[in-house]
């Protein structure tokens, strides 16, 4: 039975779009409630607001992450299309790039020509894909799995300042809100840091801070604007 490890980098792709969904969805929702707050808007002006946010958000973080993952995936299946003509009309060729490869990565000549052409036999396509263009299967662009996991994640962070506002009486509300998303922003950024092999507490810290200055600057927008108008 082949021994398989597993590595922290095999959760990167699914964790940075989890996460970056997450993190924006808090953020945004709960900083765009904060300034409506600090202009002595009611509670269901709030709420209206923040309901807005979320579904303007998560369809922004879907569209943008869609775009983004899909151009990379234009780029893999174009590089893939170019190699494919060039294994057919160049072979000789195509093996002694490969070999350079692996020649410039520490194998001996000899060995590094029996290897890359004993891989070219098995999957000549998949070899090249692998270690020229740095193309597999586990790191391939998904452009739609990368759009829905945003507009989720964003969706799921978003929920946790609306549920404030349904849960709380008005005169709380402010505290309330920065309480539950910054107590979030630390809890998630600590977890994301734990999955990914950094400090827990600098992952913690540098979310939370982010999040904090983020609901200050719009609360003090919000008060400003409410001010003047």
């Amino acid at each position: 039975m082949p021994h398989r490890e597993g590595h922290r980098s095999h959760h990167s792709g699914w964790l940075r779009a989890a996460v970056l969904g997450a993190n924006d969805g808090i953020i945004s929702t709960a900083s765009l409630m904060m300034g409506i707050v600090a202009a002595q808007a009611d509670s269901s002006a709030v709420l209206l607001a923040g309901v807005a946010g979320l579904v303007a958000g998560a369809m922004s973080m879907a569209a943008g992450e869609y775009v983004s993952v899909r151009s990379q995936a234009d780029t893999e299946a174009a590089d893939l299309a170019r190699e494919t003509h060039e294994l057919a009309t160049d072979a000789a060729g195509e093996h002694r790039e490969l070999e350079e490869i692996y020649v410039a990565r520490g194998l001996q000549r000899e060995l590094a020509r029996e290897v890359a052409k004993q891989l070219m036999q098995h999957d000549a396509l998949g070899a090249h894909a692998r270690d020229e263009l740095g193309i597999t299967d586990m790191y391939s662009a998904r452009p739609l799995q990368a759009a829905l996991t945003s507009a989720a994640t964003f969706a799921a962070g978003a929920l946790i300042p609306l549920l404030v506002v349904l849960l709380h009486p008005a005169q709380y509300l402010s505290f309330a809100i920065v309480a539950s998303s910054l107590f979030a922003l630390v809890l998630l950024g600590g977890l994301a840091a734990k999955v990914g092999g950094a400090n827990l507490w600098l992952g913690a810290a540098r979310v939370g801070f982010w999040g904090a200055a983020a609901m200050a600057l719009t609360s003090v927008a919000g008060h400003l604007f409410g001010v003047v108008f």
